[in-house]
């Protein structure tokens, strides 16, 4: 068995030795020397520095950079180091100043931004007038075709590449180290242009040497697909839109389509490169929003392959990913996936309620139920790798720069932050809240200092400059020659840097208005463990918009990034905090890092997903087996104590909509209760959705008969002529009142609808509105309402064929089971030798209600108290029952009536 993880970059890439350039090395030829040597870096790759070699003064805060311009393949938004490569050995640099140039790589043909499709045609048509008159083009490529010419015949090295997903590379690299992982084979792009590699021979060698050696699939695409799928689509469109950004701006490209043709195409390379490698028994992990539509794609081609989708971005609610024009092919894509998830519950949550609202698909807890299968949705944290970690602290140059950073800051307080210059990650707040902190409490001034590593991002923005005034002004106020305030670094530092900076800081800030996760607070707790300072635990400033701040329970210093005033209190209690509350604080943060490691995520997700393709297959309607009748009344004969739970509509009878009351019921279906209940030895209840007074009306001629109403809150015993009320009368008539008024809205806005009231649930019935599409687009933002505002009262609303039905969570048909079952063991006399009171439990459905009535039933013949347990159903879905009945009613009638005449 291979894991595919599919990500949009791989963790290696080419680097071309040009002439005039000094040639890298391989992976391989950096394992052959020895650990003592050292190879010389060349000076394009030389890492950034906190601190000039030569003196260790800090830089200028700079105003403007020279570095040249990130080009798509650059960097994306990197949320922590990738640490050690699987077979390199040394930590993946980042931040190089040299990201954009990639001299040593080709450069992209791609015309950016690429024309929408109207245009498109217009300069097709403009090219073909011109070639008809006889004016010719230029060649737009010329001056690059030389330069490719050089790319296509020179040598190359397969290096550790320095952008992707260090998270998850991390936690494949750790789960391997423990064995948790066998075979894995990582499907990506290498992360460069790919145009310029005109020889196929030159691209096949890359892609051999890269399997071979390095267990990854090569994902070719043209540059002109890449920059609409990455620049464009994802990171103008997606990525704004997924961290809360809604784009209403005037330049903003939401509402253009011209790149969302590039982001299928790329997709449909990664389906197409994983359908033609996957061997049945593999598993497909797909990762981030890059690849939404991957899953679908590859079910359409492998309905029975085992996929799993995790998102490491935030989902964001149904109000802000509606905006999207393409949302609903988004979330199909997703779905496709036996298994998605998400870092916390809250993403789970909105991306449950945004599939019912806009698919109008039935949400559960445990995911979602589709029209032919069940979907499972969870939410596990990602976290980082300590043992790779501490292996990285011991190195003799991380020891040498945290002797630097002590003495050059001796007597000082450190705040560190290293975030990425954009939006979403909140600098300008941070810088702000810091000027406010010094503002306010002068006695700091002069001990205290904020070190901002700021990722450059691939376009100038606004941002820049208004950080760089920030930072200007706060240090033209504050600063002396002994003393700035504020060192701030457009720009990443090395690897040794940074863990020396985690390890001495004395507090970490984090102002992020929104992020998936913030594993950066986990590497600085890790390096916070007192190892070089027993005494030193620093404190933890964190943005409440991130996942991790869920996680932590409130050890930390959570903060709301847009209240400048609470930040910078916040500031002022980490660095006045006493010793014996950060030591407090800390280890309780401390624990949760250690727990949710990226191994720990990594093989819970894998154990995850294997379980759940194994349930989801059982539940499909093809593995299930048809009801064998002559094995169902043997297991009646050889069983003396019989209970039947018999679903109504759709089971027993077959008829129209829940709101037409049919008087009387078909006299076959008497006729076979009364034959069951001829015989002593059984005990048949009858469940339904209706009102209790609807079905005394239908079963006043089966005397002994058990009934279950309005699916579950009402239960009448057998041989009893009064009703049991299970729900809570005052609970329905609360939230009764809240939901009516919510109905009594979207009632107005559809014409033809009506509202049906029952004693314990509510009916929003549209199926006869004037304007179906229309209505059905109503109820379902109707039932999303509802869900999220009435979540605390215990009550649901559940999309249906035509209607909206309201219910209380806690009392159902399940719940009903239960105290039925309950009954008849507290009926058993006492010196009874038997240990259940059945010994042969049947159930029978055919919806959605039901299901869980069969799992309740499966796990009593799984756990041995009921000895024979029958569970059919006669739905389409995936179901839980362990057979199926292709007759349907007549079906089930049949097969009772063969029964009652056992007797």
């Amino acid at each position: 068995m291979t894991v595919f993880i599919a990500s949009l970059f791989l963790p290696k890439t080419i680097h071309f030795n040009l002439p005039g350039t000094p040639p890298r090395l391989s992976i391989s030829e950096t394992e052959k020397r020895p650990p003592t040597a050292k190879p010389k870096r060349p000076v394009v790759n030389r890492q950034p520095s906190l601190f000039p070699q030569a003196d260790i003064t800090p830089p200028e805060s700079p105003t403007e950079e020279n570095y040249e311009k990130d080009d798509i393949f650059a960097n994306e938004e990197l949320p922590q180091f990738a640490g050690v490569s699987k077979k390199a050995g040394a930590p993946v640099d980042r931040g190089s100043p040299t990201w954009g140039s990639r001299r040593n790589q080709p450069k992209s043909r791609a015309n950016s931004p690429p024309s929408s499709s109207l245009l498109n045609a217009e300069l097709q048509a403009k090219a073909k007038e011109m070639t008809r008159m006889g004016i010719t083009q230029p060649h737009a490529l010329s001056r690059s075709d030389s330069q490719d010419r050089v790319f296509a015949s020179a040598d190359w090295v397969v290096v550790n590449a320095d952008q992707g997903n260090g998270g998850l590379r991390n936690a494949a690299e750790a789960a391997a180290r423990d064995g948790k992982l066998g075979d894995y084979t990582w499907v990506g792009t290498l992360g460069m242009p790919t145009d310029a590699l005109d020889n196929t021979q030159q691209k096949q060698d890359i892609e051999d040497t890269l399997a071979t050696e390095h267990d990854m699939l090569t994902v070719f695409c043209s540059d002109k697909d890449f920059d609409g799928h990455y620049s464009h689509f994802c990171k103008q469109i997606l990525w704004p839109v997924f961290h809360y950004q809604i784009p209403d701006n005037p330049k903003s490209k939401a509402y253009e389509d011209h790149s969302w043709k590039y982001y299928v195409n790329v997709n449909q390379a990664f389906a197409d490169k994983i359908v033609k490698n996957w061997k049945r028994g593999d598993v497909i992990w797909v990762h981030d929003y890059h690849l939404l539509l991957v899953p679908g794609m590859v079910r359409k081609k492998l309905p029975d392959a085992k996929i799993g989708f995790f998102l490491h971005v935030a989902f964001p609610s149904s109000e802000v990913f509606r905006c999207l024009a393409v949302r609903k092919e988004l979330l199909e894509g997703m779905l496709g996936a036996n298994l998605i998830g998400f870092q916390i519950h809250e993403y789970t949550r909105h991306f449950l309620q945004t599939c019912s609202r806009l698919l109008n698909a039935e949400a559960t807890p445990d995911g979602l139920q589709l029209e032919d299968r069940f979907v499972d949705v969870v939410n596990l944290p990602i976290g980082i790798d300590p043992v790779s970690l501490g292996e990285h602290r011991e190195e003799e140059e991380v020891q040498k720069w945290m002797e630097i950073m002590r003495e050059r800051y001796a007597g000082k307080r450190l705040i560190v932050a290293r975030d990425k210059l954009d939006h979403v990650r909140g600098v300008r707040q941070k810088l702000l809240s810091y000027e406010l902190f010094l503002n306010k409490n002068p006695e700091w001034r002069g001990q205290v200092v904020l070190i901002q590593v700021a990722l450059s991002t691939s376009e100038k923005s606004e941002l820049d400059a208004t950080v760089s005034d920030i930072v200007t002004r706060v240090n033209s106020s504050w600063a002396n020659l002994a003393y700035q305030p504020v060192v701030y670094l457009k720009q990443d530092i090395d690897y040794a840097q940074y863990l020396a900076l985690l390890t001495i800081a004395d507090a970490l800030m984090i102002t992020s208005q929104r992020e998936g996760m913030n594993l950066t607070s986990h590497e600085y707790l890790s390096c916070q463990d007192g190892k070089y300072d027993d005494k030193k635990h620093g404190s933890l400033i964190l943005s409440e918009f991130t996942g991790t701040a869920s996680l932590f329970g409130g050890s930390e210093l959570s903060v709301n990034p847009w209240d400048y005033r609470a930040c910078a209190d916040a500031i002022k209690t980490a660095l006045e905090m006493g010793p014996e509350e950060k030591q407090r604080r800390w280890t309780k943060l401390y624990e949760t890092v250690t727990h949710h490691t990226g191994s720990h995520w990594f093989s819970e997700l894998m154990s995850r997903l294997d379980r759940v393709h194994e349930e989801q297959l059982r539940r499909d309607q093809v593995s299930v087996p048809r009801l064998s009748l002559n094995t169902l009344a043997q297991q009646y004969r050889n069983s003396e104590r019989r209970l039947f739970i018999l679903d109504y509509e759709g089971t027993l009878v077959s008829w129209g909509p829940v709101n037409q009351i049919i008087p009387v019921s078909p006299q076959r279906t008497l006729d076979v209760l009364n034959d069951l209940l001829l015989d002593e030895r059984n005990t048949v209840y009858v469940m339904s959705g209706r009102r209790p007074e609807e079905l005394d009306r239908l079963f006043r001629r089966v005397p002994n008969l058990g009934l279950i109403a309005e699916n579950g809150c009402f239960l009448k015993d057998c041989g009893s002529d009064s009703w049991t009320e299970m729900a809570d009368a005052d609970q329905i008539r609360t939230w009764k009142e809240s939901v009516r008024s919510i109905l009594d809205y979207y009632l107005e806005r559809t014409p033809g609808a009506g509202i049906e009231e029952r004693r314990c649930s509510l009916i929003f019935h549209y199926k006869s509105a004037e304007d179906y599409d229309t209505a059905s687009r109503q109820a379902s933002d109707c039932a999303s309402h509802i869900n999220d505002s009435c979540e605390e009262q215990r009550v649901h609303a559940i999309p249906l064929d035509g209607c909206i039905v309201v219910e209380p969570i806690d009392w159902t048909k399940t719940t009903a089971a239960q105290q039925i079952f309950a009954n008849l063991q507290a009926s058993m006399a006492p010196d009874s030798q038997h240990k259940s009171p059945v010994d042969f439990l049947m159930v029978v459905g055919d919806g959605r209600e039901d299901e869980k009535v069969f799992k309740w039933a499966n796990t009593l013949g799984e756990e041995g108290t009921v000895k024979e347990v029958v569970t059919v159903s006669l739905g389409n879905r995936s179901t839980e029952a362990g057979a199926t009945l292709t007759q349907g009613v007549s079906g089930v009638l049949m097969a009772l009536q063969k029964l009652a005449g056992l007797a």
